[in-house]
């Protein structure tokens, strides 16, 4: 039923958002909340082959709380889309259970073909804001997407991404479960910051260049020398032959 695990979904947000005061502020103030309500309608709609209707609710849903959820995606239990604003999640899109989705979270599909072409995320998924999740890629259990990062490839279970495109900065958890909600997608602590480790690479690049600039600069003033006795024996003979 279409409110069959609502008391879950409330719950799930009162968990992961310390600004949530009350069950009732989540109910009447949470868009994330309406959207998924509204979406199990519309899905209900379409696996009912009620496409347009579906795709109406869709779109009434997507003007009330500005997020898109396409009437055929599947969406598990206790999905939560904090704050919401353009999020945008495809057809084909395959979401599990205990996911988070931020503001500006893009699900979506690279190419035209009508079969499975958007992203699938296993439970405990974390994407954070303004990242963009492309294809029809898996994103495995309890990992976690930077903000603004734009995902190609496929997650490893527990690890975390970010950057254009998207790379492991941090290892996949050893246990099953994922340690505590992670706001964001982003670790608090141990993740690397990929601008300083560029910068880190070109400082290092720098005192090689300078090591092999001074090694050339000691070397050359022998040079000269050999140069300035090879010119002198050079005026030598030319003197003689034209004496």
């Amino acid at each position: 039923m279409i409110f069959k695990n609502l008391r879950d979904d409330v719950d799930a947000i009162m968990h992961r958002d310390p600004a949530a005061r009350s069950r009732l502020e989540v109910m009447i103030c949470y868009p994330g909340l309406h959207a998924l309500i509204l979406h199990r309608l519309a899905h209900a709609l379409w696996m009912r082959d009620w496409r347009l209707l579906g795709r109406m609710t869709s779109q009434f849903a997507r003007w009330m709380t500005g997020i898109e959820i396409h009437p055929g995606a599947t969406i598990g239990r206790r999905f939560f889309v904090d704050h919401g604003m353009g999020v945008v999640i495809g057809e084909t899109a395959e979401i599990g259970n205990d996911v988070t989705l931020y503001q500006g979270v893009t699900l979506g599909g690279t190419s035209l073909n009508v079969g499975k072409r958007h992203p699938t995320l296993e439970d405990g998924v974390i994407v954070g804001a303004g990242a963009k999740v492309l294809g029809p890629i898996v994103l495995h259990e309890g990992a976690r997407v930077g903000s603004n990062a734009v995902v190609l490839s496929e997650v490893p279970r527990g690890a975390s991404v970010v950057g254009i495109p998207a790379k492991v900065v941090a290892p996949k958890e050893k246990s099953k479960e994922p340690k505590g909600f992670c706001a964001y997608g982003t670790p608090s602590e141990g993740l690397p910051d990929p601008v300083a480790r560029a910068i880190d690479g070109l400082c290092a690049e720098l005192v090689q260049l300078r090591a092999r600039l001074e090694e050339v600069e000691r070397r050359q003033p022998a040079r000269d020398v050999e140069g300035g006795r090879a010119d002198s024996s050079a005026a030598a003979v030319r003197s003689r032959n034209g004496s």
